[in-house]
Formats: structure tokens, sequence, C-alpha cells
């Protein structure tokens, strides 16, 4: 979790996202924060986010897009 904080504070050093939801509802997070994203999720944890997770349930919290990550793992 501590190397997606890192990824997610690097976008936006200004949200606190340990506790901030609905990134994607309020619109914190953007199209171009969410390439951004999957691009460094998926060099970062060694998975391929493939388009069916990307969704803004997934995308909505930290918490949301780590959960998103260990499932793409368990299912490698």
């Amino acid at each position: 979790m501590e190397e997606l904080l890192e990824i997610l504070e690097d976008l936006h050093p200004e949200i606190d996202f340990e506790t901030t939801e609905n990134l994607i509802t309020d619109g914190i997070l953007d199209s171009l924060d969410i390439v951004t994203l999957v691009s460094e999720i998926s060099e970062n944890f060694d998975i391929a986010v493939s388009a069916k997770y990307i969704t803004p349930a997934n995308f909505n919290s930290a918490q949301a897009i780590y959960e998103m990550i260990e499932t793409i793992q368990a299912e490698g």
C-alpha cells in the first residue's frame, strides 16, 4: 500500500489519499491521472491492468485501487 500511496502522492501531493474517498466522483482524479496510474501500477507492481478493471469504482479511493491490484495479482 505504501508504494501505491507514493504513486498517488506524486500525482497530487495536496491530497491525503489515506483518508480521501470519491477520487473519481469528486473529480480529484481525471482521465489523464487514470492513464498515468495504470502505467505506474503496471510498472511498479509488475501486473497488467486490463480494460475490465478500469472502472470508476476501482479508482475511487486508494483502498479500492489497492484491492484491484491484489485481485489482479491473485489472478496472475
